[in-house]
């Protein structure tokens, strides 16, 4: 009787440490996917803060497009907003028309040569393509964090401690065919 119950309280804790074991690699998945998203959120809050000084700097010429200036406004409104409640899928449009937009104010400024020779421009202009190539590794690293937490929290028997605990599959951060297509420059001149 002394074996059976060792070997049952043996079995018992080796179910326990194999469950502990499963439930800590869900959490560690779960963090994981809190902090690509934060390192996407960075991000875009600094291209959010960017974005109104090469607005200002693009009203200081005149002849500048107001209604481009007015989308690229309101596309970055939207992606603030989408941003603060998390929502991937309205981030994923706002984003889109915050980049052609961004892409018709570079494509503009080709127009107007003393636009384009404005150093605050210059600097600004490099500084949103860093942050844009940024974001975009960024959105690539939350979608493999987003993709191995679902990946684990459908299979067996992670599948079960998941569910036991709310662990939830998440939503990976995806652009439509239009918003990841190529700006048509030659749209943008005429």
């Amino acid at each position: 009787m002394a074996i059976g119950s060792i070997l049952f309280f043996g079995a018992v804790a080796v179910v326990a440490l194999y469950g502990i074991m499963l439930y800590n690699g869900l959490v560690a998945l779960k963090h994981g996917v809190a902090k690509a998203w934060a390192n996407i959120d960075v991000l875009l809050k600094q291209r959010h803060d960017e974005l109104p000084k090469l607005v200002e700097v693009c009203k200081q010429y005149k002849q500048f497009e107001q209604d481009t200036l007015q989308r690229v406004i309101e596309a970055r409104s939207r992606v603030q907003t989408a941003r603060e409640t998390q929502n991937i899928g309205a981030l994923g449009e706002a984003e889109g028309m915050l980049r052609r937009g961004i892409g018709q104010v570079f494509a503009i400024a080709e127009a107007y040569p003393e636009l384009k020779a404005n150093e605050n421009f210059m600097q600004l202009q490099q500084r949103i393509t860093s942050l844009e190539n940024a974001i975009a590794d960024r959105r690539e690293l939350y979608n493999d964090a987003v993709n191995i937490n679902n990946v684990r929290v459908e299979q067996f028997p992670d599948a079960v401690i998941a569910r036991l605990f709310s662990f939830e599959s998440k939503a990976l951060l995806e652009f439509s065919t239009v918003e990841k297509a190529d700006i048509d420059m030659k749209q943008l001149f005429s």
